[in-house]
């Protein structure tokens, strides 16, 4: 896996991945930005939403679930000091199919919290305290 990052100007760079996607990341106002992209930060955050959503989904499509949705609603606290790292991630996850059953979404998003989400395991070997839940929503 490759990735750049280049500078703009102020505190505005743009990532690009070795797949060719581009990012424009940028900091508030109060540290030198302009507000015009996602704060680095934030972007681990997504990551690890991305990773651990494409494992649940992955899981539940595999196992012939009819699934509808998945979004997961992630919230995180960081450390009152310098590095300002994570100290706690939540990810909420709200499953919407037919026919689903709440211990198959259960167990799907215990296996990506356990052995599949390569970002979530990763933060949590740091220090990081990741915890989940869940909801399934009948259609």
């Amino acid at each position: 896996m490759q990735a750049t990052v280049r500078w703009v100007d102020g505190v505005m760079f743009v990532g690009e991945t070795g797949s060719g996607h581009a990012i424009v990341m940028d900091g508030p106002v109060d540290h030198g930005g302009r507000n015009m992209g996602i704060r680095p930060m934030e972007m681990l955050l997504l990551g690890v939403g991305g990773c651990s959503s494409f494992d649940v989904v992955q899981i539940l499509q595999k196992g012939r679930n009819n699934i509808i949705d998945c979004v997961v609603e992630i919230t995180a606290e960081r450390v009152d000091a310098v590095p300002s790292v994570f100290s706690k991630i939540h990810l909420h996850f709200i499953v919407t199919g037919r026919d689903l059953k709440a211990s198959v979404v259960e167990r799907a998003v215990q296996l990506s919290a356990e052995k599949y989400c390569s970002a979530s395991i990763m933060l949590s070997s740091a220090g990081v305290k990741i915890t989940h839940d869940f909801e399934v929503i009948e259609v």
